[in-house]
């Protein structure tokens, strides 16, 4: 699935080659050895990607992490599974599983319109408000149109933060490309709305409501949601990078600072690879929304449907393994950072992240076979 995607200029500042391949332990001892499937996949992501990256995966007995390049240019440091880095879209299942919380709650209903709760703001252009439901929102089949954060920084408030109305309202200045419930179109701008229903709902912006609902209850001591005018990253930290790639040299300059509210309730959140397995092992055990609202974020859809053709449910979407079974997360790309989560029902879990996201040719491909590998190394042939 793709992330938030971000065009940006790049500059050359330094090369980056030869990095070896590193290994951190978090339940116990491992080496490259131990997965040298997983190690060979890490290999070629990264070789694709950032200049570093690193996967954190296991089960329920014990979790291990490898990494290869480096977490900063011209070091050997390689990033470790407990360092802070930007989850980009990976926001997404935080923001769709705080809308759960409110259904379980009955405050708010899929199948309402979005203009029962948010009267106007959907409208115009095509677009009406009446007809597309949260439910079409969660799931991208509302035909709203994506906002491009690079063409909306001009928008920024006097105090360089974004209001999230705003942003959505560069979104609709773009004709619907399908209409409700018509077609799958990956949209930010769906999940800035959903973050003013949240903020409508409870009263609290946005960042505050998911902090005390997702993130403080299940002690994800290392993630946190900024709120607008909140640029850093905490320590430890993943170094984020933009670049160019000529022949076999790297060229990598630090992304540039940005407000993490011009991404909002679609990707602001900041994790590291051991929080972010944690929030999605806790949503699949049934720890943050009912089970029937559990049910629902994983209904894709009906076979045929457009949702169903992707995987995509109510902000998460499923992975057919190589060794059999399913495995659900999410992927997540903001300028600096690209990432992906998939954890299986039986507790396997791997999370992967890079310090570079490519507008250009991102290693998607190579994301998600490493995380297959990492899921289903040993497993072949076997059953979940």
């Amino acid at each position: 699935m793709p992330g938030n995607r971000v065009r940006r200029s790049t500059a050359a500042i330094g090369a980056l080659c030869g990095a070896l391949l590193a290994v951190t332990t978090t339940a116990h001892a491992q080496t490259t050895a131990d997965h040298p499937a997983t190690s060979a996949a890490l290999r070629t992501f990264q070789s694709a990607a950032g200049p570093g990256a690193a996967v954190h995966a296991g089960d329920g007995a014990a979790a291990w992490t490898l990494s290869a390049g480096t977490g900063t240019i011209n070091t050997n440091r390689p990033i470790r599974s407990d360092e802070h880095f930007r989850a980009g879209s990976q926001t997404k299942t935080f923001t769709a599983a705080t809308v759960l919380q409110l259904v379980d709650e009955g405050k708010v209903s899929l199948n309402e319109p979005i203009d029962t709760y948010l009267p106007g703001v959907v409208t115009g252009n095509g677009y009406d408000g009446t007809r597309i439901t949260l439910r079409h929102l969660l799931q991208h089949t509302s035909g709203i149109a994506a906002y491009d954060p690079l063409a909306s920084i001009a928008l920024a408030e006097p105090d360089g933060t974004y209001h999230p109305a705003t942003l959505v309202r560069e979104g609709l200045k773009r004709a619907p490309v399908s209409a409700p419930g018509g077609g799958f179109r990956y949209s930010n701008t769906n999940y800035l709305i959903l973050g003013m229903l949240i903020e409508k709902i409870t009263g609290l912006p946005v960042h505050q409501a998911v902090t005390t609902r997702i993130i403080e209850p299940l002690d994800l001591t290392r993630t946190t949601f900024p709120a607008p005018g909140d640029r850093a990253l905490p320590a430890p930290a993943v170094n984020g990078y933009h670049g160019t790639r000529i022949g076999p040299f790297f060229f990598w300059s630090p992304v540039i600072s940005y407000d993490p509210s011009l991404f909002g309730s679609s990707g602001a959140v900041i994790s590291t690879l051991e929080d972010i397995t944690s929030f999605y092992q806790a949503l699949l055990a049934g720890r943050v929304v009912s089970p029937a609202s559990l049910a629902e974020m994983q209904n894709t859809g009906q076979p045929g449907s457009p949702s169903a053709a992707i995987g995509y449910g109510l902000g998460i979407f499923k992975a057919d393994l190589s060794c059999g079974g399913t495995a659900w997360g999410h992927n997540g790309a903001v300028p600096g950072y690209h990432s992906q989560t998939l954890v299986t029902p039986d507790g396997r879990h791997a999370s992967a992240a890079t310090n570079a996201y490519l507008a250009t040719n991102p290693p998607q491909a190579q994301l998600a076979a490493l995380l297959d590998t990492a899921l289903c190394e040993g497993r072949e042939g076997r059953q979940p």
